[in-house]
């Protein structure tokens, strides 16, 4: 099932994906799961199952998507998590995944712009496989993990090159307003047993400039789990951003950096593709 975020007529939302429409649940199910992360932290299929047939239909140039998770309350990124990627940043091998934090306000949705601000024009693209928790946890053991996953989205973790290395700190490299695109939608994790079987895909202008199976993950999802939970509660709605492939812009000869008109898209076979243009905030 793929599920989404949107607002129409000027009201926020979430529905069903369903070919070329989108079924406005929310409209139906209104206060008691009001939105997505709402739905997630309290799931009932029966509900769900009668709330369909009565949904309002709209199709997509109807409705104005959202990010996946409008309001989560955590978006934790993995960093180095591809081989390729570390190699060609020059980083050592480590025991424990390299975790920093987004703010969740970055975040744009499916169709809007990736800004690039006017202080830097070293803006890289960095696609990425992410998973949206949808039951809380503390210190989930790895073999429990995927119990406590939703579902997965694509997201581009574009990051502002220079500021990212003023320290060793990402922190604001990683946070600059409309530079975390989330989407198009959520799909649901029982449509996609295996996610090690996925393959993330990063296109620039038509041309592909990542490209990578999860399978070739340094950390998989169980361990990346286990690991941010045992130092934070995860909760419904919580996103974890599993770490970019080799290729990004920075570590090309010469740099590769994203301009003002660039169309951008993360493809993830199983999910669907995110798109956006680039424009300066």
């Amino acid at each position: 099932m793929k599920l989404a975020s949107y607002t129409v007529a000027g009201r926020a939302s979430w529905g069903v994906v369903t070919d070329d429409q989108i079924a406005d649940v929310g409209a139906v199910l209104g206060d008691s799961h009001q939105d997505l992360k709402g739905w997630l932290a309290a799931p009932d299929p029966d509900l769900l199952g009668g709330a369909l047939p009565r949904a309002p239909r709209f199709s997509f140039n109807q409705v104005r998507l959202l990010p996946v998770i409008p309001n989560p309350a955590k978006i934790i990124c993995v960093g180095h998590n591809y081989d390729a990627h570390r190699l060609e940043t020059g980083r050592d091998t480590t025991s424990h995944p390299s975790v920093f934090i987004r703010f969740p306000d970055t975040q744009v949705a499916h169709g809007d712009t990736i800004r690039r601000p006017a202080v830097s024009g070293m803006l890289d693209y960095e696609g990425e496989l992410a998973i949206v928790i949808g039951k809380e946890g503390r210190s989930i053991p790895a073999a429990r993990a995927f119990d406590h996953v939703a579902g997965y989205t694509c997201f581009n973790d574009a990051s502002i090159r220079d500021w990212q290395w003023h320290t060793s700190q990402f922190t604001p490299g990683k946070n600059f307003p409309g530079t975390g695109a989330s989407g198009p939608w959520l799909v649901t994790a029982d449509e996609i047993p295996d996610p090690r079987r996925l393959c993330v895909e990063t296109v620039l202008n038509g041309t592909v400039v990542q490209q990578a199976p999860v399978s070739d993950m340094i950390f998989p999802i169980e361990t990346i789990i286990g690991y941010i939970s045992a130092f934070t509660p995860l909760a419904p709605g919580d996103i974890i951003c599993t770490g970019t492939p080799g290729g990004t812009g920075a570590k090309r000869q010469p740099p590769l950096w994203m301009r003002p008109g660039d169309r951008v898209e993360v493809g993830i076979g199983g999910i669907g593709r995110l798109v956006n243009r680039v424009e300066v905030a």
